[in-house]
């Protein structure tokens, strides 16, 4: 498997799900960060827990990494390499991807131990 460097992230997040045919909420777009995904099943997005309405339904108190990208296309075993080591851990993820490269989030409780699982899976930590 690929040796990776991933960056820890900062913020904690909140993963919210709407109906499917649910308007784009605009707080999403005051967060500095989010990720949405619409499917035939659900509305989806990952955003800065702080910008969550209470009455919004969501997982709250997930923290995260990104991978060092741009990874191409064809490139396999990215996501492989970070969570075997995670689910050897006994570590939940809840991961998505952009164009040029992949995020993981884990619970606020796991996310030393996550750090520390990738570490020993020889993948080097930036920044933080």
């Amino acid at each position: 498997m690929p040796q990776l460097r991933f960056r820890p992230l900062e913020q904690t997040f909140a993963v919210c799900r709407f109906a499917p045919t649910y308007s784009l909420p605009t707080w999403v777009f005051e967060s500095e960060f989010f990720s949405i995904t619409r499917t035939l099943e659900e509305l989806s997005i990952v955003c800065i827990e702080a910008q969550v309405p209470p009455d919004v339904k969501a997982e709250f108190g997930w923290k995260g990494f990104m991978l060092e990208g741009p990874f191409a296309f064809g490139l396999t075993g990215i996501l492989t390499s970070v969570l075997v080591p995670l689910a050897e851990a006994q570590i939940g993820i809840f991961a998505f991807s952009t164009f040029d490269t992949d995020y993981v989030l884990v619970k606020e409780a796991d996310f030393d131990g996550a750090l520390a699982a990738l570490e020993s899976a020889g993948h080097l930590k930036i920044g933080l």
